[in-house]
């Protein structure tokens, strides 16, 4: 994707705020998410017993109006647009389907949030002659979590003639130690301030593959074998929980007790993972894929 000037927004694809044809008024939802509390009344007497305190989705309201001085076709293109965006049946009608709101603000990078665009309202059309048509615009983050534009990958092979390595742009020297037979180490970093959810691929041949992140103890282990150019896809973020063989095949069924996508995380800073199989060649790989989570814009 494009980058971000500063003041500008992307959303479902559709570009608004500084220098674009949508000018953006003002922008609600940005703080802390709204909460969905458990607590308890105390039966026996005033006030109640705290429960658990989870984050609900995060909805980001945008007062903007579109500016097409003289040229009331082109405010209505880019209201056709925002319409064609929010309607997109590959998101609207595909369940755990969802699409992105990217952000960039003065003094920050590119943040995104992953969601649906669920309102694009003209609140008036008494200026539409002259190209002005104000906007209410709703984007549901069903994510809370603001992450980072640019993803970071690792990919290691199991063979000892093409050991994986770095695509991450880390800065700090960072070393491996020595390696274990069998088994093949990576350095993965978090920027952020929360926890990232990384999403991972392996490629076989293989058998019985086993990931570990060193720091957490955390594994996914795999009962399985995968012939030459067969691959499982795994995705532990939020909502789009799933272990997929060759993008169909449903492979959960093949988790072992210990695998826990919803606590298979990337913490802050860096770490380490290590994975192993069995019956692997040359082309057998682990590609790991993250963006770097934030708790704030």
């Amino acid at each position: 994707m494009a980058d971000l000037a500063e003041w500008q927004m992307e959303i479902a694809g559709v570009l608004i705020g500084a220098g674009t044809d949508v000018l953006v008024g003002d922008v609600e939802g940005l703080g802390v998410p709204e909460l969905r509390t458990q607590d308890v009344d105390n039966p026996a007497g005033d006030g109640a017993f705290p429960g658990v305190d989870l984050y609900a989705a995060r909805t980001i309201r945008i007062e903007a109006g579109i500016r097409t001085a003289g040229d009331p076709a082109a405010a209505l293109d880019v209201l056709a647009r925002l319409h064609r965006a929010a309607d997109d049946p590959a998101v609207r009608t595909g369940a755990g389907t969802q699409t992105v709101l990217r952000v960039r603000w003065p003094g920050r990078t590119t943040r995104r949030l992953y969601g649906r665009l669920r309102r694009v309202e003209a609140t008036s059309t008494t200026n539409t002659l002259h190209g002005w048509i104000p906007l209410d615009l709703e984007f549901a983050a069903l994510d809370p979590r603001f992450h980072a534009d640019d993803a970071y990958a690792l990919t290691l092979a199991l063979s000892a003639d093409g050991l994986g390595g770095f695509r991450a742009p880390l800065v700090v020297p960072l070393t491996t130690g020595v390696a274990i037979p069998d088994e093949r180490r990576g350095w993965v970093r978090n920027d952020g301030d929360l926890a990232a959810w990384p999403s991972l691929r392996i490629t076989g041949p293989c058998t019985n593959p086993r990931i570990r992140h060193v720091e957490s103890g955390r594994v996914i282990e795999l009962s399985v074998a995968l012939r030459s150019g067969q691959w499982i896809d795994i995705e532990t973020r939020p909502g789009t929980r799933w272990v997929l063989r060759d993008g169909t095949g449903n492979l959960a069924p093949a988790l072992s007790s210990a695998s826990r996508l919803d606590a298979f995380v990337i913490p802050p800073g860096t770490s380490e993972i290590w994975w192993t199989a069995r019956d692997y060649n040359n082309a057998t790989r682990l590609a790991v894929t993250w963006r770097s989570a934030y708790a704030a814009l």
